[in-house]
């Protein structure tokens, strides 16, 4: 996972999922994770396997993991 602080009161992480391959995949990946509290954006590129996430405040991993559970895919951890 990589975090950075892009505007004041918001950071954006980037995590590696595996298993996606279409814009489906991204679609259920990024409609998990946006349920997440504190949420603003998100971004699955199912061709990279990367999901850039902005949020409030840094996730904690364990709900991230647990959305993309949810969405059918695997999250591998640092992009």
């Amino acid at each position: 996972m990589t975090a950075q602080t892009d505007t004041p009161g918001s950071v954006t992480t980037v995590y590696k999922v595996s298993g996606m391959s279409c814009g489906h995949c991204e679609g259920a990946v990024s409609g998990e994770i946006s349920q997440i509290p504190g949420v603003s954006s998100v971004q699955a590129v199912a061709s990279t396997g990367e999901v850039t996430v902005v949020s409030a405040a840094p996730l904690d991993e364990a709900a991230v993991r647990e959305a993309v559970d949810e969405a059918g895919f695997e999250l591998v951890g640092a992009a």
